[in-house]
């Protein structure tokens, strides 16, 4: 009897440029999640390609927009914190987004380094208008951030009211004018 040849596997040639990308994306991704947290988007419509019962069997919670289009509404429900849950079947959108700081750190245009020192700032200032968000009782982190700020901002404001809400409120217009600065030089497309 003739025992079959087993051949190892064939190494898959891998470009520098697919090395580079695959690097920044290991090194940056994790500590960001920006585009899964609610941070950068609302919500995340399906495209052609994405298997609905697939994706809903992974755990997202799809609905429809204008009575066509599914989507899933951020922060996404299949995110950890870190990492992406279902990161091998992601949507489409999901597997196609780059962010602005990830497409310069790839063209070396800057390096991990200083798109790590972003990020932690950017994660400092979100945090900072979660945290005032909270303090004025807006508490459903199951929204995405921008809703919250929102719905806080468009609630009628006393001039003549408690000086330390008008503080508290001058705040979370900082806080909100300046991570949306970061987000569009930083993070948007």
């Amino acid at each position: 009897m003739r025992m079959a040849k087993i051949s190892a596997p064939r190494p898959v040639k891998v470009t520098a440029w697919q090395s580079v990308e695959r690097d920044a994306v290991s090194q940056l991704c994790p500590k960001c999640g920006l585009c899964c947290n609610g941070v950068l988007f609302n919500d995340v419509e399906l495209q052609p390609g994405d298997n609905r019962i697939r994706l809903r069997s992974l755990g997202l919670l799809l609905e429809r927009k204008k009575g066509r289009t599914l989507y899933f509404s951020q922060p996404c429900a299949c995110f950890d914190g870190k990492l992406c849950g279902i990161y091998k079947d992601r949507p489409v959108r999901c597997r196609t987004f780059e962010c602005r700081l990830l497409q310069q750190v790839q063209a070396d245009e800057i390096t991990v380094a200083s798109g790590l020192q972003t990020i932690e700032r950017t994660r400092r200032t979100v945090e900072r208008l979660r945290r005032l968000v909270r303090q004025f009782g807006q508490k459903d982190e199951g929204l995405p951030l921008n809703r919250r700020y929102q719905e806080l901002l468009a609630e009628p404001y006393d001039l003549a009211g408690d000086p330390n809400l008008t503080r508290l409120r001058a705040q979370l217009l900082r806080a909100v004018s300046k991570l949306v600065v970061i987000l569009e030089r930083s993070f948007l497309t």
